[in-house]
C-alpha cells in the first residue's frame, strides 16, 4: 500500500491486548491503526483525525460501543465494524441496523478482521463515476456522482446502507427486487451474517425520509411477500 495513501483504522477496544494484536496485523497489511480504551476517547479521535474506518468493541467503558455508533452516524459515513463477544441475532440486527457496516464476534481470526475490514473498504469506496448521473423521480434526485440525495431541493442525509438500496431501487424504477437481492446489495461479499429484517429496518428508515406520508408509501412500494420496487412512475 502507498505510504502517502495510508488509511487510518480507529480500534475502539479497552483490553490492550486485542487491541494492539489487531493493530499489528493492520500495520502489516499496510494500513496506520490508531486505538482508543474507552467511548469518549473513541469519539475524539474521530472527530479530529477522521479516520477510514473504525473497528469498534460494543462492551467499552464511559461510553459504550451502542451510542458510539450512534453519535457516529449523526455526522458521519465511516464504515464500522462492530467487534463483540455477544453474537445472539438480535445485537446482529441491532448493530446493523444502527448503521455499522459488519459485525464480528469473538473469538476471531485477526486474518479474517483484517479481510472483513479490506472487503467493507471496498464495498464503501465511492463507486466508479457512471454514464447516467443523475436519478430523478418525481421531487427526488441522486446525485450519483456527489453520492447525494435530494427531496424538494432539499438535502436528506443516508447512511451506507440506505444509499446502496436508494440507488439500487431507483436505477431500476418498476423492477421488484427480493429481500436476498437487496441483501447482496448490502452485502456483496457476503462479509456478514444478516437476516431479510434487516432490509426492512433500512427500507422503514428510509420511507421516514423521502416520502410524504411513509405509512402510505408512494414511491418505494412493499411487493408482499418477496421484497420491495420503486414506482415505475410519478405518483400522480
Amino acid at each position: 500500500m502507498n505510504q502517502s495513501h495510508k488509511k487510518t483504522i480507529l480500534i475502539v477496544e479497552d483490553d490492550e491486548n486485542t487491541a494492539s494484536l489487531i493493530a499489528l496485523y493492520l500495520e502489516r497489511e499496510g494500513f496506520s491503526p490508531v486505538t482508543a480504551g474507552d467511548g469518549e476517547i473513541a469519539l475524539a479521535i474521530a472527530r479530529k483525525y477522521q479516520p477510514d474506518m473504525v473497528i469498534l468493541d460494543l462492551m467499552i467503558p464511559k461510553v459504550d460501543g451502542w451510542e458510539v455508533c450512534r453519535r457516529l452516524r449523526q455526522t458521519s459515513e465511516v464504515p464500522v465494524i462492530m467487534l463483540t463477544a455477544r453474537g445472539e441475532e438480535i445485537d446482529r440486527v441491532a448493530g446493523l441496523t444502527l448503521g455499522a457496516d459488519d459485525y464480528v464476534v469473538k473469538p476471531f481470526s485477526p486474518r479474517e478482521l483484517v479481510a472483513r475490514v479490506k472487503a467493507v473498504l471496498r464495498r464503501t469506496s465511492p463507486a466508479p463515476i457512471k454514464e447516467e448521473r443523475m436519478l430523478i423521480h418525481g421531487p427526488i434526485c441522486m446525485d450519483l456522482e456527489k453520492r447525494r440525495l435530494s427531496v424538494d431541493n432539499q438535502p436528506v442525509s443516508l447512511t451506507p446502507h440506505e444509499y446502496a438500496l436508494m440507488e439500487a431501487l431507483m436505477a431500476s424504477p418498476g423492477r421488484t427486487f427480493t429481500r436476498d437481492e437487496l441483501l447482496d446489495r448490502l452485502y456483496p461479499m457476503g462479509e456478514a451474517v444478516v437476516i431479510d429484517r434487516v432490509v426492512d429496518v433500512h427500507i422503514g428508515k428510509l420511507r421516514q425520509k423521502i416520502e410524504p406520508v411513509p405509512a402510505e408509501p408512494r414511491y418505494i412500494i412493499t411487493a408482499r411477500g418477496i421484497g420491495y420496487r420503486f414506482a415505475d412512475r410519478q405518483p400522480q
